[in-house]
C-alpha cells in the first residue's frame, strides 16, 4: 500500500493558491439586456449586446450559444426526445400555440455587419460564424435581436401559468470553450454549462406583479403601464426571475446570509421559520464559507423540481416528521443546491458527482449534528404497529444507502462519472446523489471527519467563480489525509462495482479472535468490522486491501458478536451475511421473524411476511387467503411466493406458489438469468379444477445505453397441466393431464412515441407442435394521431389432437389459455358478462365469429387510429384454415375506447362477417372489455419512468 504524505491544512490552502494562479478566471465576458415581457402574449422581446472574451488559448472561428427556451419548440429537440424516454407525451401532444420557441431577428457584428448563424441538431444551441478570427486573450462584441415565445409551465416549471412566470435560462448564453466546445441540450436535467459573465439587464414587465431573482435587484419602479426593473449578475451564470401576483418571497438577512425565499410550513410559525432559516444559513456558511454574491435564492419553485425524496413526499396530513425538521430538510436541501450551483464552476454535464456529494455529505452530516437520534419514520417510529419494523428502527441517515440500493439491487447502478443525461431518471434524481454523500461519509469514517470537512472548505473557498476540475478536488482530499485513498476515486466513483464482504470464519482465542473477510466481489475498497457487546459497540477496526479473502487477528474486547459495517456507512450490497456470533454454532442461527407485509431487511433475522389477499374469479367467487413470502423492500437474489387461499365459491383450498432465483450478470449484453418452479390450483369450472407444476428459466438482454427501452428475453419452460372435471358436465375434450414445452424469443422497444414488440414462440406436447410468430407497432404522428398494427402468424408443425377438439386450436378472438397464463375472470364461459372479456392474443379479434378456430394455421391483421384523444376506429383482417377445410377470410370492425392501453379498454363491434353488429337486438352483449386487476401490473405505469 503506497503512503502518502499527510499535508497540514496551511500548505493546502498556499498549494491551492498557487494552482489558481494558473486557472482561468471566468466572468470577462460582459452582457448588457434589455428585455420586455408582454403580459399579453407571453413573449419577451430582447436585445442583448454581448462582448464575447476567448480566454482559450485557441483562436476562435465560431462561438457557440446554449438557447435553452427554443427547447419547447417541436417534437423534435433533445428535450422532446427526453420526455419520450420518460414515457411523457404532453410535449409531443402540445398545439403550436402552446409551445416555447426563440424567434431570431438578427445578429450582427460591432458596425452592424451581418453575422452568419445557425441551429445545431439539438435545436437549442446556435452556432454564430464570426466575420474574422478571433485571437487568444481578444473580445468580440455582437448585438443579438430576438424575441423568446414562453410555453406553458406544465411541461417544466419554466414558463407561464395562474401563478405567474418563471423565467430560468431564458436568454442566450455562450457554451463553454476549454480547448473544445461543450455543447448541451436543454433535457430537463438543470445543468445549463455557460460561461460565467457580468451581466446587466433592463426587465420590462406587466404591473400588478411582484419580482424575485437571484441576480441583484438595483431598483424597481412603476410606471403607467406597466413596471421596470435593473438587475446586475456579477460572474454569474445566469439570471432567474420569479414573477408572481402576490410576493410570497421575504428577504431573511442573517449574520452570515442575505437569503430571499419563499419557502415556508404553514404549521410552524414564521418567528421559528426565521430562527430555523438562521440556523441553516450558520450550518451552510461554516461549512463552505462566505456566499460570494449578493444575495441567495431559495424558492419553492427549486425545491418542487429537486425534493426530498422518499417519506418526505407522503401527504402532509400522514407525514411523521415534526415541523421543525421538516422545513430544516426542505430549506437545507434547496440552500445547498442554489449554493453550489451559483458558485462552483464544474461541468453539471459530466462532472456533477462532486457537487452531488459535497450537497448530500452535508446533509448528512446535518442530521447527525442536529438530530443524531432521528428515526427515518420519524414519530411512526414508536407507534404501536410500526414500532417492530426494521424500516422504523433505522435512523435518517439511512434511508441514503438504503435508496441507492434500490437502483443496485435491480443491476441499475451506473458510475458516479457517468454522464447526468446518461443515467436513468431513478438514478439522475436520487440513487447516484445519494452514492455520492455517502461516499465522503464513507471517506470521513475511514480517514477523519475533520480531514474531510476542512478538504470540502478549503475546496470551495479557493475554487468559487473558477474553473474547477474534479483533479482539484481529488487532490485537496488525498493531501488530507496519510492514508492511501486512490480506491475512492478509481474504484467507488469511477466504476459501478458493487461493494460487498461477509465474514467467512472465526476462531477464538482467550483474549483474541481470528477473523476471515472475503471480500465477494473484489471491489477493493476498506471495511470496517465491529465486536459487540450485547449491542454495544466494544471494538471497531478498518481492513484495507482485501481482494479476495485475508484474516486478521484482533483484540476480543469481551465481544459476543462480530459485525462488519454495523454502523451501515457503506452501501454494501447485502448485508446479510455480515456478522459471526462467537457464542456457539447453534446461536449462529438467525431467529425467525414473522412481520406484517413488508420491512426493510433485517441482517439479524430471518424475515417472513405475510398479509392477506383476495383474488376472484367466476367459479372460485371470492377468494381471500394468506400470501407468506420473504420479499423485503430491496429486491433480493432468492424468492419464496405462496398463497394458501380459500374459495368460498367450491368450498375448497386454491392458491399458488413458487421459488425463484434471480442472478443479475454485467450492465449490458445478457444481463440476468431467472431460474423458478412454481405452481398453481385454481378452479376452470364448477366443481372442476386444474393444478400446474412449471420448472422455467429465462435470460434477459439489453444495450448498455439504460435509459434505452430496448430489451430481449428468452424463456424456456416446461407447463405440466393436471385436471378433474365434474361428472355432470360430461367428459373433457382432452385427456385431462398434459404437459407442453414452450420455448419464446421476445424483442421489445416499448417507447411512447415508438412502440414495437414482436416474439417467436415454440411450443412442443406429445400431441403437437406449433410455431408462432406476434408482432406490434405503435406509432404516435405529429399531428397527434396514433396508430396500432398487430401481426399474428400460427402454424401447426404437426397436429395429431382429436379432429373434434379445438382446445388446443388457434383461437380469432378468446383462446381457450390451455396454459393458463391469462387472467380470465370466466375463462370457461360462453355467455354473460364474463364471456365478454377479451385478451388480445392469437388472432385478437374482438366480435365473436361463428367457428372461431383454426387447426392447422391462422394469420391476422389488428389495427386501429384514434378518432379523438382516446376514442379510436379498429379493424381486424384475418385468414384461418383447418384440415380438411377451405381458407376462410375473417374480418371485424369497431369503435376502441382506449383508456389506459392494455390495462382498461372497451371494444363496441359496428361491422364484421356477421354483417352489421349494432343492429343485433342483443348488442350489449357483444360488446368486449379488456381490465386488468394485477397491483404490479398497474403500478409499473408509474415506475416505468424512474427504472
Amino acid at each position: 500500500m503506497s503512503i502518502k504524505p499527510h499535508i497540514p491544512t496551511y500548505w493546502i490552502i498556499v498549494f491551492s493558491l498557487c494552482v489558481l494562479c494558473g486557472k482561468k478566471i471566468h466572468g470577462q465576458h460582459t452582457n448588457s439586456i434589455t428585455a420586455t415581457l408582454d403580459g399579453e402574449t407571453k413573449k419577451i422581446d430582447v436585445q442583448q449586446q454581448f462582448v464575447y472574451v476567448n480566454d482559450s488559448r485557441d483562436t476562435l472561428t465560431t462561438i457557440y450559444f446554449n438557447d435553452w427556451a427554443h427547447a419547447y419548440a417541436n417534437k423534435h429537440t433533445a428535450l422532446a426526445k427526453r420526455f419520450a424516454e420518460e414515457f411523457k407525451k404532453s410535449l409531443h401532444l402540445a398545439k403550436e400555440n402552446e409551445r416555447g420557441h426563440t424567434d431570431i431577428v438578427s445578429i450582427v457584428a460591432s458596425g452592424y455587419q451581418g453575422l452568419q448563424w445557425k441551429r445545431m441538431p439539438g435545436h437549442d444551441i446556435i452556432k454564430i460564424e464570426l466575420n474574422r478570427p478571433l485571437a487568444p486573450g481578444a473580445s468580440t462584441s455582437m448585438f443579438l435581436t430576438y424575441n423568446v415565445q414562453l410555453p406553458p409551465s406544465r411541461y417544466t416549471p419554466y414558463g407561464y401559468s395562474q401563478y405567474g412566470y418563471y423565467l430560468k435560462d431564458w436568454y442566450l448564453s455562450p457554451a463553454v470553450y476549454d480547448g473544445e466546445w461543450h455543447l448541451y441540450s436543454n433535457k430537463n436535467l438543470e445543468d445549463l454549462y455557460t460561461g460565467m459573465t457580468n451581466t446587466r439587464i433592463n426587465f420590462i414587465y406587466p404591473e400588478n406583479l411582484f419580482l424575485n431573482s437571484n441576480f441583484k435587484v438595483n431598483n424597481n419602479s412603476s410606471f403607467p403601464s406597466g413596471q421596470h426593473a435593473s438587475l446586475e449578475g456579477i460572474n454569474q451564470k445566469n439570471c432567474e426571475i420569479i414573477l408572481s401576483p402576490h410576493n410570497t418571497y421575504t428577504n431573511h438577512v442573517t449574520h452570515s446570509l442575505n437569503i430571499v425565499s419563499n419557502i415556508s410550513s404553514p404549521k410552524y410559525n414564521a418567528i421559528s421559520q426565521s430562527i430555523s432559516i438562521d440556523k441553516v444559513a450558520k450550518y451552510i456558511t461554516e461549512k463552505l464559507g462566505t456566499f460570494p454574491h449578493h444575495q441567495l435564492l431559495v424558492s419553492q419553485i427549486d425545491y418542487n423540481k429537486d425534493p426530498l425524496y422518499g417519506i418526505n413526499q407522503l401527504p402532509s396530513f400522514i407525514r411523521p416528521y415534526d415541523e421543525q425538521f421538516q422545513f430544516e430538510m426542505k430549506f437545507l436541501k434547496t440552500a445547498l443546491n442554489s449554493y453550489i450551483k451559483e458558485t462552483i464552476y464544474l461541468d453539471p454535464r459530466k462532472e456533477k458527482w462532486v457537487s452531488d456529494a459535497i450537497i448530500n455529505y452535508l446533509m448528512i452530516n446535518y442530521v447527525e449534528e442536529k438530530y443524531p437520534d432521528y428515526k427515518l419514520l420519524g414519530k411512526l417510529s414508536n407507534t404501536w404497529g410500526f414500532r417492530n419494523y426494521q424500516l422504523a428502527k433505522m435512523n435518517f441517515n439511512e434511508q441514503y444507502p438504503f435508496l441507492y440500493m434500490l437502483s443496485a439491487r435491480k443491476n441499475l447502478n451506473q458510475s458516479l462519472k457517468t454522464p447526468n443525461d446518461s443515467l436513468i431518471k431513478f438514478n439522475q434524481k436520487i440513487a447516484n446523489r445519494y452514492k455520492a454523500g455517502l461516499g465522503l461519509a464513507y471517506l470521513s469514517e475511514y480517514i477523519g471527519k475533520g480531514e474531510i470537512d476542512n478538504g470540502i472548505k478549503v475546496f470551495y473557498q479557493n475554487y468559487q467563480l473558477r474553473e474547477v476540475d474534479p483533479q482539484d478536488f481529488q487532490y485537496l482530499l488525498e493531501s488530507s489525509t496519510n492514508k492511501d485513498v486512490d480506491w475512492f476515486f478509481n474504484e467507488y466513483v469511477s466504476t459501478n462495482d458493487r461493494i460487498d464482504f461477509k465474514i467467512k470464519k472465526v476462531f477464538k482465542e482467550k483474549d483474541s479472535v481470528q477473523v476471515t473477510i472475503k471480500n465477494k466481489t473484489g471491489t477493493n475498497v476498506p471495511i470496517s468490522l465491529f465486536g459487540l457487546k450485547k449491542d454495544t459497540v466494544v471494538s471497531k477496526h478498518w481492513f484495507s486491501n482485501i481482494v479476495t479473502k485475508k484474516t486478521y487477528t484482533i483484540p476480543r474486547n469481551e465481544a459476543d458478536r462480530l459485525v462488519l459495517n454495523y454502523d451501515q456507512k457503506i452501501p454494501e450490497f447485502n448485508q446479510r451475511d455480515n456478522w459471526k456470533t462467537m457464542n456457539g454454532f447453534f446461536s449462529s442461527n438467525k431467529k425467525l421473524r414473522l412481520q406484517f407485509f413488508k420491512d426493510a431487511e433485517d441482517p439479524n433475522y430471518t424475515q417472513i411476511f405475510y398479509v392477506p389477499v383476495a383474488s376472484f374469479n367466476v367459479y372460485d367467487g371470492l377468494t381471500p387467503g394468506m400470501r407468506v413470502h420473504n420479499k423485503t423492500l430491496l429486491e433480493r437474489p432468492f424468492v419464496y411466493d405462496f398463497s394458501p387461499s380459500y374459495s368460498f365459491g367450491e368450498k375448497a383450498f386454491v392458491g399458488y406458489g413458487r421459488f425463484t432465483y434471480r442472478k443479475y450478470h454485467g450492465k449490458s449484453g445478457l444481463y440476468v438469468s431467472n431460474y423458478s418452479f412454481g405452481g398453481s390450483t385454481f378452479h376452470f369450472q364448477t366443481n372442476s379444477r386444474y393444478s400446474t407444476l412449471t420448472p422455467a428459466v429465462s435470460f434477459g438482454w439489453r444495450p448498455g445505453d439504460l435509459i434505452s427501452n430496448k430489451k430481449q428475453f428468452l424463456s424456456l419452460r416446461y407447463i405440466n397441466v393436471f385436471r378433474t372435471i365434474d361428472e355432470s358436465l360430461g367428459d373433457l375434450e382432452t385427456e385431462p393431464d398434459y404437459s407442453v414445452f414452450n420455448a419464446r424469443y421476445i424483442n421489445t422497444n416499448r417507447g411512447i412515441i415508438d412502440y414495437s414488440s414482436w416474439f417467436i414462440d415454440a411450443q412442443q406436447s406429445s400431441d403437437f407442435t406449433k410455431l408462432v410468430f406476434n408482432m406490434e407497432y405503435r406509432k404516435l404522428f405529429e399531428n397527434n394521431r396514433q396508430f396500432n398494427f398487430r401481426f399474428f402468424a400460427g402454424k401447426f408443425i404437426r397436429n395429431n389432437t382429436d379432429p373434434n377438439t379445438t382446445f388446443f386450436s388457434f383461437a380469432l378472438d378468446r383462446p381457450t389459455d390451455y396454459l393458463f397464463d391469462y387472467n380470465y375472470l370466466g375463462r370457461s364461459e360462453d355467455t354473460g358478462i364474463y364471456s365478454q372479456q377479451i385478451i388480445i392474443a392469437e388472432g385478437g379479434f374482438k366480435s365473436k365469429l361463428d367457428n372461431p378456430y383454426a387447426n392447422d394455421w391462422m394469420t391476422t391483421v389488428n389495427t386501429s387510429f384514434n378518432l379523438w384523444k382516446w376514442i379510436e376506429l379498429y379493424g381486424d383482417a384475418g385468414f384461418l384454415k383447418n384440415k380438411g377445410q377451405s381458407t376462410r377470410f375473417v374480418y371485424d370492425s369497431g369503435i376502441r375506447l382506449n383508456l389506459v392501453t392494455d390495462y382498461f379498454e372497451l371494444y363496441f363491434p359496428l361491422y364484421s362477417n356477421n354483417g352489421w353488429e349494432v343492429s343485433d337486438p342483443h348488442y350489449n352483449e357483444k360488446i368486449r372489455f379488456i381490465v386488468t386487476l394485477s397491483p404490479k401490473t398497474l403500478t409499473g405505469l408509474f415506475t416505468r419512468k424512474w427504472f
